[in-house]
């Protein structure tokens, strides 16, 4: 693994040398750290970019209004401002050692030292830092050659790791996932599988959005596998099952498959028990959004009858019937032509056309118009030619009901 940081187009985005003169990185105040270091060694796009400082962040305030760079206090309570670029965010953090912890937030003093900084990160590939104009790096903890072997180590003892930040467990998964190469530190996982009753002293929005996070790399099936059978899911998901790891597999061979973008959320649909009302109540104990409690409802419904893929998205949207179809294994991925580049239409008639065609105004017209919305759903969507006689065709019906 190469000791220089490689030329790349994120490291000359808009306004980034007027924010690194403004932090003086050219006397060594300023280094890029954390992914965006990790991820461009590695050859893999850079989205989020981190700049650690040895500067006081009001200080890091000040500097950056003087040069006209908006700065936002995002997190000035633990050393953290936001400048806002012309094309995105740059976090900003003070150098930082930690005080005391207790599994769920730290409370820091700020340093000047380097290394005290890197000591308080979790992984060490996290942990690598980068002057921004020579691309050094600097490697106070073997990262390079972690990076380099694909190996996943916490900095230091893994148990007292996580002790200072429980929500670790679940990261060192989602990077042994990404990163890791799925090789694994036995005594990184026993120290997890140990300390996974710590789970519960979290958020649930924070084991939320950790859990989507893994579900969303490409390929989590091993690391998975690995939470399961060492127990870690189960004191805050215990529905979670290996069969529900299986139907992530599936799943994620139909993605891949079939050209569908993977979904987070539609892998854990897959991980969930296949069980609507279940997978609300678990939506509702990770404190997902109503959006996505909603989503695993539609996407863990049974079947209706012979429903058509069309009828199917018209009933609950694209996103929907396509979560059903891809959580089908034994539903054939051709079958999804039929929804590729389809909007579902409108039905293009109302109740004032059919109390035109002379139905009388009450609860009849209501009834009347769900008959053509069906017949029309029916039909797979014809023609307005089509449903005019539709239209007649169910007035006439309920005429002849009312005499």
């Amino acid at each position: 693994m190469t000791d220089l940081l490689p030329d790349a187009a994120w490291r000359h985005r808009p306004g980034l040398d007027g924010l690194l003169a403004a932090l003086e990185a050219d006397d060594g105040k300023a280094r890029f750290v954390g992914g965006a270091v990790r991820d461009a060694l590695l050859g893999l796009p850079v989205n989020d970019l981190d700049v650690a400082t040895t500067l006081a962040p009001q200080d890091v305030v000040d500097r950056l209004k003087a040069a006209g760079i908006k700065a936002v206090p995002t997190g000035i309570d633990h050393g953290t401002i936001t400048a806002v670029l012309a094309d995105g965010p740059v976090e900003i953090t003070t150098l930082r050692r930690d005080v005391s912890t207790d599994g769920r937030r730290a409370t820091i003093a700020y340093t000047d030292d380097w290394r005290e900084d890197a000591a308080r990160r979790d992984f060490t590939i996290n942990a690598l830092y980068a002057d921004p104009a020579s691309g050094a790096i600097s490697d106070y903890f073997g990262g390079l050659a972690d990076l380099d072997a694909r190996r996943l180590r916490f900095i230091g003892d893994a148990s007292a790791r996580i002790a200072e930040d429980h929500l670790r467990i679940l990261r060192y998964f989602r990077f042994l996932a990404r990163y890791g190469d799925n090789e694994l530190d036995g005594g990184a996982y026993a120290a997890c599988v140990a300390a996974a009753n710590s789970l519960m002293a979290l958020s649930r929005e924070r084991i939320a959005d950790e859990l989507l996070k893994l579900l969303g790399v490409a390929a989590p099936i091993h690391a998975l596998r690995l939470m399961i059978d060492g127990g870690i899911l189960t004191p805050v998901l215990p529905e979670v099952r290996m069969d529900g790891v299986d139907r992530v597999e599936s799943l994620i061979g139909r993605e891949v498959e079939s050209g569908v973008p993977a979904s987070a959320l539609r892998r854990l649909a897959a991980l969930l028990p296949p069980d609507p009302a279940l997978a609300d109540q678990i939506g509702a104990r990770l404190k997902l959004s109503n959006k996505a409690r909603k989503r695993l409802i539609i996407a863990l419904e049974p079947a209706i009858g012979e429903e058509t893929p069309r009828a199917l998205a018209y009933r609950v949207g694209m996103e929907g019937a396509l979560d059903r179809l891809l959580l089908n294994p034994v539903q054939s991925l051709t079958i999804l032509n039929m929804i590729e580049g389809w909007t579902p239409p409108s039905l293009p008639i109302g109740g004032g056309a059919l109390i035109a065609r002379g139905l009388q105004p009450g609860p009849d017209v209501a009834k009347a118009l769900q008959e053509v919305q069906r017949l029309w759903v029916a039909e797979d969507f014809p023609d307005d030619n089509r449903v005019a006689e539709l239209a007649d065709q169910t007035v006439s019906k309920f005429q002849r009901a009312r005499q």
